[in-house]
């Protein structure tokens, strides 16, 4: 089963577009996570209309920040990307008259439910500005700056 990863894909783009002075154009953003800009155009689109970006047309135009870094966490991200599955298990069969199968399922149902709301919780305590501020120390202990070259620099 594959992942979901545009929760970490987004959150990566926030990132660099709070460090631009200017808009960001989706062929920029989709470089920085290697996908194709129709598929960061899509998921700005959906941020767009939730409040937390905005687009400029034309020339020099872009993607630009519209919310305030310390004032967003990670789970309004990832309730603007429409809360998809946080985890990749589940059970065998939902619904089924074995007395075996329905143990099981409810002892899972009840790990997943657990699981779920601690990971929502932990998403609900960092902020885009804590995600920012680590950034920049990481940077500091590296040297670098933030262009995208030195910053996805290995």
């Amino acid at each position: 089963m594959r992942r979901d990863s545009r929760l970490s894909g987004v959150l990566h783009v926030l990132l660099h577009m709070a460090e631009q002075s200017g808009p960001v154009t989706s062929e920029a953003l989709a470089k920085a996570i290697d996908t194709n800009p129709v598929v960061v155009r899509r998921i700005m689109a959906g941020l767009r209309e939730q409040g937390y970006v905005r687009s400029e047309k034309g020339h020099g135009g872009g993607w630009t920040l519209a919310c305030d870094l310390s004032k967003v966490t990670m789970r309004d991200i990832y309730t603007a990307l429409g809360s998809p599955a946080l985890l990749a298990m589940n059970n065998r069969a939902e619904t089924s008259g074995c007395l075996v199968e329905q143990a099981v399922n409810a002892a899972l149902d009840q790990a997943f439910a657990e699981a779920e709301a601690l990971l929502l919780a932990r998403l609900g305590q960092v902020t885009l500005a804590a995600l920012s501020a680590d950034l920049h120390r990481r940077l500091l202990a590296r040297g670098g700056s933030l262009h995208l070259e030195d910053v996805h620099a290995s």
